[in-house]
């Protein structure tokens, strides 16, 4: 990433709008996805999905020997400014040990990886276009794959970095942890205030990406996750070595690393030595060891059943979460208030004069004769007695009026 080509980012970003809330902890037990126990659809190899109004690509590695019984971890790989989801599958010049950053060999096939393609070869994440990628890939896997939930990861370098710390910043509900190689916020940090278990890998002479702004990233995660305030050490120029630092007093399940080595703008430094090379790098171990001490929660899947207890009921809470002439985000959580847990559940309302609705993620909309129906994404259809989920929108029109929910379950 050059300065000029820096400069052109920053000029052009736009703060990303879509946060998700909901209630999935690292402690909470893991939903079974609809891809568990069915016949998958999806293949590896590079795919087209239609996202936000665009077709966007991306590339699936689905593991050797899938068992759709097993629920897997999940990980997106973000590509860097003018890099490409073949660059990140490939591993690129350094070679296929060095795909996926590493996490392919390491994972040994105990991952579902995917490297999405940015637009221009970036991740400005506009509008929060790119966020809403991530959100539909997500669908669509969950719903076709069987994919531990609780074990969502993001990782990338350079612009890669900054989309993955605004996954941090607007999904925390969602992904388990993410890793920052290089980072900057240059993907906005819509929220921002939710724990998420961090590992940020930084060059103390990064002429690209100042270190500085690498700190920034991870001191936000040092807060939300309840670390001790700290300077932990970073090499010495002419080293040619990292330092590893583990925050202390940190939230349970919310670990905050952060790796500071002697080095420039990569993401495969190899310590005594300024060459790099992904098949000598420590950068993917670091990131396999981070993501894998995080324990999933999921069993093999079983064929549903039908609940016991009291019939189903839920109730809704609608909240405008950001507005702007023209337009607003809100937000609307789904809680179950029965005894058994829900199969689905579907939210209707009346459209308010002026009203339209352009975007939904974390649901299924329909529309007709201006009303509004979302139904669940499938992966968020099973919510347990006394928890809720949530979905987003983004809609035309003044959200002065807030319009009256039916909720029904199933």
């Amino acid at each position: 990433m050059s300065r000029r080509d820096l400069v052109a980012v920053l000029a052009a970003l736009v703060l990303a709008t879509a946060m998700l809330t909901g209630v999935l902890g690292p402690t909470a037990a893991a939903a079974t996805t609809a891809g568990c126990a069915k016949a998958p659809t999806l293949t590896s190899g590079s795919h087209t999905i239609r996202s936000g109004g665009q077709n966007r690509t991306y590339i699936l590695r689905i593991p050797d020997g899938y068992d759709r019984n097993r629920p897997y971890r999940l990980m997106f790989a973000f590509h860097w400014l003018n890099g490409t989801a073949n660059d990140v599958a490939t591993g690129g010049a350094a070679g296929a040990t060095w795909a996926y950053y590493g996490q392919q060999r390491l994972s040994n096939n105990s991952a579902i990886l995917v490297a999405p393609q940015g637009i221009d070869n970036g991740w400005a994440n506009t509008g929060g276009r790119d966020l809403t990628l991530v959100d539909d890939l997500t669908a669509l896997i969950e719903g076709d794959l069987c994919v531990d939930t609780t074990q969502l990861f993001a990782l990338g370098w350079s612009y890669g970095g900054a989309m993955s710390y605004a996954v941090a910043c607007a999904r925390p509900t969602v992904f388990r942890a993410v890793a920052v190689l290089s980072g900057a916020n240059l993907s906005g940090c819509a929220g921002g205030t939710h724990p998420v278990a961090y590992l940020g890998i930084h060059g103390t002479h990064d002429s690209v990406l100042d270190i500085s702004l690498g700190r920034t990233l991870r001191d936000t995660f040092v807060r939300n996750n309840g670390c001790a305030a700290q300077n932990p050490p970073e090499p010495a120029r002419g080293s040619l070595a990292h330092v590893v630092t583990a925050y202390t007093g940190c939230r349970a399940g919310y670990p905050v690393v952060w790796a500071a080595f002697d080095g420039d703008h990569t993401p495969e430094p190899v310590d005594g030595t300024t060459a790099t090379s992904g098949a000598r790098t420590w950068t993917g171990g670091e990131i396999w060891k981070f993501f894998s001490q995080l324990p999933g929660t999921a069993t093999p899947s079983t064929p549903p059943t039908t609940p016991s207890g009291a019939p189903g009921a839920c109730a809704t809470a609608y909240r405008v979460v950001n507005s702007w002439p023209g337009g607003f985000q809100a937000e609307v959580t789904v809680s179950n208030t029965g005894t058994a847990a829900t199969r689905g559940w579907r939210v209707s309302w009346t459209l308010p004069a002026g009203q339209s609705i352009s975007q939904v993620w974390n649901g299924s909309l329909s529309t007709a004769g201006g009303a509004a129906t979302v139904t669940d994404a499938g992966y968020n259809g099973s919510v347990a007695p006394g928890a809720g989920t949530t979905f987003g929108l983004i809609a035309t029109g003044s959200p002065a009026t807030t319009p009256a929910l039916t909720c029904t379950v199933s």
